[in-house]
């Protein structure tokens, strides 16, 4: 979403996009290798799949309620691959903070006390 567009710019980010703006669909097609999708809600996935270049993956860790439609000609195009994994073990986490550390990827954290967790869930739902 926008709202969240100088907290991406501070944190390093080079370009935002709002997927809820249609022309980013446009500016950003056959743009990318991979998109890692995150949500656990249902998506047009024949739209995201159009960002994928040639031989792309689109992988899904994300896993929404309800089955999610494919349009299998989508993939067809550029040879495109549509893959999911689940969160990873002890391992997995493992390389996941070597990466960090050794990137300088570090967590934006925001500590509050047991008192305001009602407040703080009410955010989180808000994406604030």
């Amino acid at each position: 979403s926008l709202s969240k567009k100088d907290d991406g710019l501070a944190m390093g980010a080079r370009d935002y996009f709002a997927t809820s703006d249609p022309a980013t669909f446009e500016t950003l097609a056959r743009r990318f290798d991979l998109i890692i999708n995150t949500v656990s809600a249902p998506l047009d996935l024949a739209q995201y799949f159009d960002l994928l270049a040639l031989n792309g993956t689109f992988v899904s860790v994300g896993a929404p309620p309800e089955p999610m439609p494919v349009q299998v000609f989508s993939l067809f195009t550029n040879r495109r691959s549509f893959a999911g994994s689940t969160i990873g073990g002890i391992p997995e986490t493992q390389e996941m903070l070597d990466f960090c550390a050794e990137h300088d990827v570090v967590p934006d954290v925001e500590v509050i006390a047991a008192a305001a967790v009602n407040e703080a869930w009410d955010r989180v739902e808000r994406s604030d």
